[in-house]
């Protein structure tokens, strides 16, 4: 998993909590990520939309992409496809995915790097496994997160952030026993790099075996954690969760999560999870395939300017692929 790595003795370290004195959230729910498959037939985790929509709330959707060993000509991506309404975040842990969008934007996302794109009024776009990756195949696994615009923002100019893997910032549990890497938002006073419309912190953590992991949560966020891969539990009660689970929690002022003793044998490097939440936006949610507004109409609007072309133009170079509007990532 070579997602950046670091001597957490060395990083400046969270807050040692004190248990009894602490606000500790609660779990919520457990929920279990259900298979499809996206794109050109590629299978993703998703654990959610299929929670309470209000307790992801700004975020919309989750997919853990991986982790999987593709054979030569295996490997499969989700060509030129429309968006409104949102953002992507795509997070790439091991193997790579090559972005192309209508604005210019684009490049490699690999290992431990995060490409932010805003559609806002429209972009289309374009992610594919780059062609060595085709050819040859490889180890692939990453997520992709899409963060909800609140009304004012949804028809904003596009925007496309290229985060590369060493400008997460860093930070250890109180004890040295966990690295979490903000790549937004902030934890703690320490600011991740990726720019937000809506106010959310998205982190991954690495736990070694045995390992705990608290943090203050501000207290008008949701709070998620998504297991990657590994096993551990969560909250002050201790539940336990494994790859493929998302935790839901309640409300309260801080997290606790624990690394178990023993882990997998294909998470070598701990327990790896994802730590998110965000403050609810509140408003009505219009979704359909690529669109995410606040109205019917709107939605009906969205894909009226897609098919007049008004949503962006395939580059010339990239004519060769055709776009679908039912593309889901």
């Amino acid at each position: 998993m070579p997602a950046i790595t670091a001597d957490t003795l060395t990083l400046p370290r969270l807050p040692d909590l004190p248990a009894p004195d602490t606000n500790w959230r609660g779990v919520h729910r457990i929920v279990t990520a259900q298979r499809f498959l996206e794109g050109e037939g590629f299978q993703v985790r998703r654990p959610f939309p299929g929670v309470d929509l209000s307790m992801a709330d700004p975020f919309l959707l989750l997919d853990h992409m991986g982790a999987v060993e593709y054979g030569p000509g295996e490997a499969k991506g989700a060509p030129w496809h429309p968006h409104r309404g949102f953002e992507t975040v795509t997070y790439m842990i091991d193997g790579a995915f090559e972005h192309t969008d209508s604005i210019g934007g684009g490049g490699l996302i690999t290992d431990g790097s995060t490409q932010w794109m805003t559609a806002g009024a429209g972009i289309l776009h374009n992610e594919v496994p780059p062609q060595d990756m085709v050819a040859k195949g490889g180890l692939f696994h990453g997520v992709q997160l899409w963060v909800n615009l609140p009304r004012e923002k949804k028809m904003i100019t596009p925007r496309y952030q290229d985060i590369g893997a060493r400008d997460a910032t860093l930070l250890s549990s109180d004890d040295g026993g966990a690295l979490v890497r903000v790549i937004a938002g902030s934890l703690d006073g320490h600011d991740g790099p990726g720019m937000t419309y809506s106010p959310i912190t998205y982190l991954h953590a690495t736990l070694s075996s045995g390992a705990r992991l608290a943090m203050p949560w501000p207290e008008d966020y949701n709070a998620l954690v998504y297991v990657l891969s590994g096993r551990g539990t969560v909250g002050p009660e201790r539940r336990p969760v494994e790859e493929g689970q998302l935790a839901v929690f309640s409300h309260g002022e801080a997290l606790t999560m624990q690394a178990a003793d023993a882990q997998p044998a294909n998470s070598p490097t701990g327990w790896e999870i994802l730590v998110l939440g965000g403050a609810p936006i509140n408003e009505p949610v219009a979704r359909y395939g690529p669109f995410v507004m606040n109205t019917r109409q709107e939605i009906i609007t969205a894909f009226e300017d897609f098919q007049a072309g008004r949503l962006g133009q395939i580059p010339a170079e990239h004519l060769a692929h055709r776009t679908n509007a039912d593309e889901t990532l």
